[in-house]
């Protein structure tokens, strides 16, 4: 006869599962341009002021919409989802922190998709006048736009690309994970 010895433990991981879902389920990945870091100089209303203009536009002020922010992000859907997908999973294990850290994942993927977007996306070509207002701050390209259009040529994004200045506002799109209830 034999005899088997042994001792077999059982972790109760419950509480840690629970927690850290609970703690995935109150976070919010945000993608865009933080109000409280978008000041300028050389604007009144900063970058994320800038960004909502360009993203819906303005009729009063002449400004087709050139969006970017949403088709930035739904560009890297497919990146993003199995980050989002890690962080459920980490939250499954109990792990809150590893959950946290799969979350800021997906922001760096689709912040990246909305600067790529931003360079890669045929907008409505600039106005005119923007693009003389340009020449005259010693922009590259801007001089060139202009003689394109005074050869005769229609209004072109090559040399004069919306949404892309002075490198300031692509620069200001970051992501933030934050609790749901957070303020602004």
């Amino acid at each position: 006869m034999s005899f088997k010895s042994g001792v077999t433990t059982r972790v109760d991981n419950a509480q840690a599962i629970l927690d850290a879902l609970k703690s995935l389920t109150k976070k919010d990945v945000l993608v865009g341009i933080p109000a409280e870091d978008s000041d300028r100089d050389d604007v009144p209303f900063g970058n994320a002021g800038i960004g909502y203009i360009n993203e819906y536009g303005s009729p009063a002020q002449n400004i087709p919409p050139r969006p970017h922010l949403v088709p930035g992000v739904k560009s890297v859907e497919d990146q993003t989802m199995p980050q989002l997908k890690a962080a459920a999973q980490a939250a499954l294990d109990g792990n809150a922190a590893g959950a946290e850290r799969a979350l800021n994942r997906a922001g760096t993927v689709a912040a990246r998709g909305v600067k790529n977007h931003i360079k890669a996306a045929n907008f409505t070509p600039l106005a005119d006048s923007t693009v003389e207002a340009r020449a005259r701050r010693g922009r590259k390209g801007a001089k060139a736009e202009l003689a394109r259009r005074a050869a005769g040529e229609s209004p072109g994004t090559t040399l004069a690309k919306p949404l892309y200045d002075t490198g300031k506002y692509l620069a200001s799109i970051t992501h933030v994970v934050r609790d749901k209830d957070a303020d602004s």
